[in-house]
């Protein structure tokens, strides 16, 4: 049953492609300056909270989780099979670079409140 159609994924990177671009060649007035921007979470920094509610009930890193799902995403509207194979390491990667360093500074700086934390909440889901 093709249509012809874009599927919305198509729409999501054009307009991702659209914004990068309009940022580069015409960049208007900033309207939300430095640090409000980056609004994300930058790996490797001191924590000064350990947030154990709301989604970090049912994963320690959801942002991560949110990260593989997208590349299951695209690599399952691909429809082969070998996209697949860049899924488990994607999260192998993001587990050995990012997370296990991350949860080191934790357990150092929360003690066992994280080590609760970390036998009650899964790493992934």
């Amino acid at each position: 049953m093709k249509t012809g159609k874009l599927l919305p994924p198509a729409y999501v990177l054009t307009a991702i492609v659209l914004m990068v671009a309009l940022h580069l060649i015409a960049p208007a007035a900033r309207l939300i300056s430095s640090p409000w921007n980056l609004l994300g979470i930058k790996p490797f920094q001191e924590s000064s909270a350990l947030i154990m509610t709301g989604v970090f009930r049912l994963s320690r890193n959801p942002m991560y989780l949110g990260f593989v799902l997208v590349v299951l995403g695209i690599a399952v509207i691909t429809g082969s099979l070998t996209p697949l194979v860049v899924v488990p390491a994607f999260a192998l990667l993001l587990d050995r670079n990012f997370i296990a360093a991350e949860e080191r500074m934790l357990e150092e700086r929360f003690g066992s409140v994280w080590l609760e934390y970390k036998k009650s909440v899964r790493r992934w889901i």
